[in-house]
């Protein structure tokens, strides 16, 4: 074959994720990921969630695996009674290699989660994102999330010296 027809030709895909539980050794690489995606490292937020999500049985953690490599992950759990909300599933943080997106690997993290929540009788899932979080926003609606039927309100904890006048 030429080096042109080479050239041209397709690159081999990459390997196909598994979605599984993730284990106490991936957290490495689940802290990369989300440091390259966030800027910030957080060895010891992630030791606590692993310790907080990893193996339960209401609370998910998964990784997506490609080529024995993390990919990206998903965590969510089970959140019941808030507000006078039925138990329903929540997913809160969801990250995916930025070298990898655009190959359904956070569809195939949405999918696996969504599908454990079904099974633990869960009938809705939500999430809840930053107003400016145009990433994120993007995907979680061509997953077919939209407004749900809450209203999210905040305040500062801080002195009244730090709040703009008309922000209280």
């Amino acid at each position: 074959m030429s080096e042109t027809a080479s050239a041209l030709s397709p690159s081999k895909p990459a390997p196909r994720p598994v979605i599984r539980d993730a284990r106490e050794d991936d957290m490495a690489e689940v802290r990369d990921i989300d440091a390259r995606i966030t800027g910030i490292s957080k060895p010891e937020y992630w030791a606590r969630t692993f310790s907080r999500f990893g193996g339960r049985t209401d609370r998910w953690f998964l990784v997506a695996e490609a080529g024995g490599r993390i990919a990206g992950f998903i965590i969510g759990e089970t959140r019941a009674w808030e507000f006078g909300s039925p138990p329903c599933g929540w997913v809160f943080a969801i990250g995916v290699d930025p070298a990898r997106r655009l190959g359904g690997i956070g569809t195939g993290l949405l999918e696996a989660i969504t599908a454990r929540m079904q099974a633990a009788g869960l009938a809705t899932v939500r999430t809840m994102l930053a107003r400016d979080d145009a990433l994120n926003m993007a995907f979680f609606r061509s997953q077919g999330m939209m407004g749900g039927s809450f209203i999210q309100l905040e305040m500062p904890l801080g002195p009244e010296d730090d709040a703009e006048p008309g922000e209280r």
